[in-house]
């Protein structure tokens, strides 16, 4: 009775191995030839080599918190679909890892990226819709109307393919759409080996784009009462808290991050930096976005954390008359322009005389300076980067203007 019970357990322990043998060999060679997860961290075959070719790499990698969840090298280097298959050492990787392969864990981040103008109106922004699919224009023009099916930026096509590659698209990237039907790169931020959280929290991540003439976001934080006691004060920070769970007692002092994507003290998290905004900013003349009061109430509910619903009412008036005042100065300088062109002083082609380039420069560099200042706490942005500057620019378009009409 033992040995009929032996021989009944050999038999059925046989026929499943080569049952699986028999499976194993249907299924496609980049699969069956894969070294298994255990075995790549068993033995690290990766670092093995690139120790000695990228050691820094290696490094980063150890000390992410992906490593410290088990996440190992063939979990983001798999190819996905549409993604170029590299046979690599034994291995079959891809070797252009996007945010679709980040997305096989953060699926809800990435949707949320996705309605943001980080993704395709960031890289429309710069090339217009030529580079995207049908199918990609259609998914950013449902988040952002004309925001992705538009034409190239003309001064972009002036400056140059070498300024655009080098300049423009390095920032303009984090939007990019790629070969496998994803859009933008999640190490934009997160960096590609650390894949870090405190690293996208540090406002010079984020001053990486957002900096310069045309949207000096890093310089007014900078400025502000928050960039100041961040800068003091940055050791007390707990600036690898989960973005789930964060507490005031991990941030007490806001960055970028803090305000515009972290779910502090239980408000919901969110990868859409544009969710808590109430205004286009960004545009010359700045008017409500569509969902003006429920962006404005959640960046409010951040606001209150820390301070009184009298003091975030006043501060908001302020910033907000800052933005009526400049929108007025701005038409004024674009309507000055437009009279021009009606008149037949000036020809329709863009950047081709003197004053557009003035005009330009009035919106595009001290207008958003003076709306971004009154928005983030920068009185020097508002007042000497901002407004003065639109009186100086204002005045010399009108006298160019007269000279224009009189001479010609």
């Amino acid at each position: 009775m033992q040995f009929k019970s032996v021989f009944i357990s050999i038999f059925f322990s046989v026929a499943l191995i080569i049952a699986a043998l028999i499976l194993n060999s249907n299924r496609p060679h980049h699969e069956s030839a894969q070294p298994s997860a255990d075995f790549v961290r068993a033995s690290g075959k990766c670092a093995e080599c690139h120790r000695r070719e990228t050691a820094a790499v290696v490094v980063a990698f150890e000390l992410s918190s992906h490593a410290g969840a088990g996440i190992n090298c063939l979990d983001c280097h798999s190819p996905q679909d549409g993604q170029e298959r590299v046979e690599h050492r034994g291995f079959t990787i891809t070797t252009d890892v996007t945010s679709k392969n980040c997305l096989q864990c953060h699926t809800t981040e990435y949707q949320q990226f996705l309605r943001s103008r980080h993704a395709a109106p960031a890289y429309a922004a710069v090339l217009g819709a030529e580079p995207f699919t049908k199918e990609q224009i259609e998914a950013g023009e449902k988040y952002h109307p004309n925001a992705v099916d538009r034409p190239a930026n003309a001064l972009a096509k002036l400056e140059g393919s070498a300024a655009t590659a080098t300049g423009c698209i390095s920032c303009h990237a984090i939007g990019k759409p790629n070969d496998d039907g994803s859009i933008g790169n999640c190490t934009e931020c997160h960096s590609r080996h650390f894949s870090s959280v405190k690293l996208a929290r540090e406002p010079s991540t984020c001053g990486q784009c957002h900096m310069g003439p045309d949207h000096a976001q890093l310089e007014i934080y900078n400025e502000s009462k928050h960039g100041a006691m961040f800068n003091a004060f940055k050791e007390i920070m707990n600036m690898n808290a989960s973005p789930k769970e964060l507490t005031v007692r991990d941030m007490p002092i806001p960055t970028c991050a803090t305000c515009h994507m972290s779910g502090l003290e239980g408000m919901k998290v969110t990868h859409n930096v544009t969710e808590r905004l109430s205004y286009w900013l960004f545009a010359a003349v700045s008017e409500k976005r569509p969902g003006y009061d429920q962006g404005k109430a959640e960046m409010q509910e951040v606001c209150l954390k820390c301070h009184t619903t009298n003091h975030v009412n006043k501060f908001y008036e302020e910033a907000e008359a800052v933005l009526v005042a400049t929108n007025k100065t701005v038409k004024e300088a674009q309507d000055l322009v437009k009279d021009l062109r009606r008149d037949g002083y000036l020809t329709e082609e863009p950047f081709d005389e003197p004053i557009e380039f003035l005009a330009f420069d009035l919106w595009h560099y001290f207008g958003r300076t003076a709306k971004h200042g009154a928005f983030m706490g920068g009185a020097d942005f508002v007042q000497w980067h901002g407004n003065y500057q639109l009186l100086a620019k204002l005045t010399e378009m009108k006298e160019m203007a007269r000279e224009i009409r009189k001479h010609q």
